[in-house]
């Protein structure tokens, strides 16, 4: 099979390109930057240069592939992780404008099917409860606060145009709501390094009871297994079997790689510098279902939870 994936030199596109070439496929790996397409040849796949924010760019680059199948992994989120909401206007662009250029470069290319990549935050922010949430739960149409909502927008876009395309008859498509990322290559270096040297709090004061995660080498052998298994049409929640408080990772992280103990910091003094943070990973509880995934996809997390990952990112597994 001939595999186009958008956005991968990314933290999720790394890993999907390392699976489909160990799986023997054809993979043609987007990237806006030159410089960065050494990345994708060196991972054995063929770059091509393009921007999915550019119809021409992103059709040219597509239709010179002739792709079977198409993997949305676009995402512009800073290494530090959001801590703003001007930190996703770039994100929620490619979300909207991005999805909407490469969904019609895929179908004018002839590609079967499109698998994209969306987050469990589409179901929101805030305390949604303790019982597990299933892809049935529709996206909502108010936030705690008014300024999260061009990030659940540009999500629920996101789905909606490849859905609608899907419901068409125009391309199979599939959406993939992944926990937060963790692992090599997804902010487990940089947490790391500030650890090591005590610039990675815990918060107190935190109300939200914790969200979804998963490690990044299962979000990528998810995103396989759906380019395979899914069904079109379907979203599925992609996550391990526990969720976590961002501090208990953090926590967890400190112990695992001998840092020292996090230094705390109250969430009032941190809320300022970091609203979206605050608002999202430290004041919001969300726990999805991943049986659906498991039962339709046949995938099962490597890792269970984040102790499990970690232990494998600090004495890889062999």
């Amino acid at each position: 099979m001939r595999v186009f994936v958008a956005g991968a030199t990314g933290a999720l596109g790394v890993p999907v390109v390392r699976v489909l070439v160990a799986d023997g496929h054809e993979v043609v790996g987007l990237t806006r930057s030159p410089s960065r397409a050494s990345i994708v040849a060196k991972l054995g796949a063929r770059p091509v240069i393009g921007n999915a924010l550019d119809p021409e760019s992103i059709n040219a680059a597509v239709r010179s592939s002739a792709p079977d199948a198409v993997i949305h992994a676009l995402t512009a989120i800073p290494k530090r992780g959001p801590l703003r909401t001007s930190d996703l206007k770039a994100t929620n662009k490619l979300r909207v404008e991005g999805t909407c250029h490469l969904l019609d470069a895929a179908i004018r290319a002839g590609a079967r099917r499109i698998v994209v990549e969306s987050m469990a935050f589409i179901y929101g922010y805030g305390d949604l409860g303790s019982k597990p949430l299933t892809e049935d739960t529709p996206p909502p149409t108010t936030a705690p606060q008014s300024w999260l909502l061009p990030s659940l927008r540009a999500l629920a876009d996101e789905e909606a145009q490849i859905m609608e395309a899907n419901r068409a008859g125009r391309i199979e498509g599939i959406a993939l709501r992944f926990g937060g990322f963790y692992g090599p290559g997804a902010g487990a270096e940089i947490m790391t390094s500030m650890l090591r040297k005590r610039l990675l709090p815990v918060i107190s004061g935190t109300r939200g009871r914790g969200g979804p995660w998963i490690h990044v080498s299962d979000a990528a052998s998810a995103t396989v297994a759906a380019l395979y298994k899914g069904r079109p049409g379907e979203s599925y929640n992609i996550a391990d079997d526990q969720p976590a408080r961002l501090n208990d990772l953090v926590e967890h992280l400190a112990t695992a790689v001998g840092a020292p103990h996090p230094i705390t910091l109250p969430l009032w003094l941190v809320r300022p510098f970091a609203p979206f943070m605050a608002a999202t990973w430290l004041s919001t509880s969300l726990v999805v279902s991943n049986s659906k995934a498991k039962k339709q996809l046949e995938w099962t997390p490597r890792f269970p939870s984040y102790k499990e990952g970690i232990a494998a990112f600090v004495s890889p597994v062999p």
